[in-house]
């Protein structure tokens, strides 16, 4: 039920300058994929087929990374190299891709209206491709897909952590009808620990309904003078419902150079 993938992909990525000067942060390598390729694998496993990413200026690497180099594929072709580009051709003969451009930086909330105009009127996923999460079995989203086909409403992923770090995130509380499963009652965009209703943080990893769009037009500017995905999934969960879901796997702020570091050592690991 759930076709489509946002990818809100405008931002600056200036904790990495000068390194993403010229190259967008999404399109930074951990190992020999960038960022948003895991994050596409990601959705393609969860049974989604059509990927809207959220671009702006400087961004073209990411719509050269997903379509074929001719050049490319031609120099390498019957070599000991050709293996090299099989998990992205792979990628673009099993998906669609479309674009469109967020022209000014007004917070997540604004990124995803932006994304309107490639969803539509239907529920969809959001992927935010610096958060890069990992599973054993079966992807973060895909755990969120599953969830929503019973629940049928907005889903966000949240997980522990320390509470002085609540300030670096949306945070949540509520009630757990199931384990890991929590009816969302209040939601506050990067409070301070004293102020942090818990120490669930939301990550980048949402379920959407289409309704979140007109919500999201009628909200007003919160945190920082952005329009926050976390006021407007507030207003919806005081109408409706929205559910907290705490995920199985690992998850790398990849935002962060720590983050980053620790997910290049993970993967690493991992081909060993």
């Amino acid at each position: 039920m759930i076709r489509k993938c946002l990818f809100p992909a405008a931002g600056y990525g200036t904790r990495f300058l000068p390194a993403t000067k010229a190259t967008p942060k999404e399109m930074l390598p951990v190992l020999t994929k960038p960022l948003i390729q895991y994050g596409v694998e990601e959705a393609i496993e969860a049974g989604i087929d059509t990927m809207a990413i959220v671009t702006g200026r400087g961004k073209r690497a990411i719509e050269d990374h997903f379509d074929i180099s001719y050049e490319l594929e031609h120099q390498i072709k019957g070599t000991n190299k050709e293996h090299y580009l099989r998990d992205i051709r792979k990628v673009i003969e099993n998906c669609t891709f479309s674009y469109t451009r967020q022209t000014q930086m007004k917070g997540l909330g604004h990124a995803i209206l932006t994304g309107q105009t490639l969803i539509g009127n239907e529920p969809f996923a959001v992927i935010l491709a610096d958060d890069l999460c990992d599973n054993e079995k079966d992807g973060v989203l895909k755990q969120m897909v599953d969830l929503y086909e019973k629940y049928q409403c907005c889903i966000v992923a949240i997980e522990e952590v320390p509470k002085e770090h609540t300030n670096k995130y949306g945070v949540i509380s509520g009630r757990e009808i199931e384990e890991g499963i929590f009816m969302i009652d209040n939601m506050v965009e990067k409070p301070e620990p004293e102020d942090a209703p818990s120490n669930l943080a939301i990550i980048g990893r949402y379920i959407l309904t289409p309704d979140i769009f007109d919500i999201i037009k009628e909200t007003n500017p919160g945190k920082g003078g952005e329009i926050q995905i976390t006021d407007a999934l507030l207003t919806q969960a005081k109408k409706g419902m929205v559910l907290g879901f705490k995920f199985k796997g690992v998850r790398f702020d990849c935002g962060s150079i720590d983050g980053f570091v620790e997910a290049t050592n993970h993967f690493y690991n991992k081909t060993k």
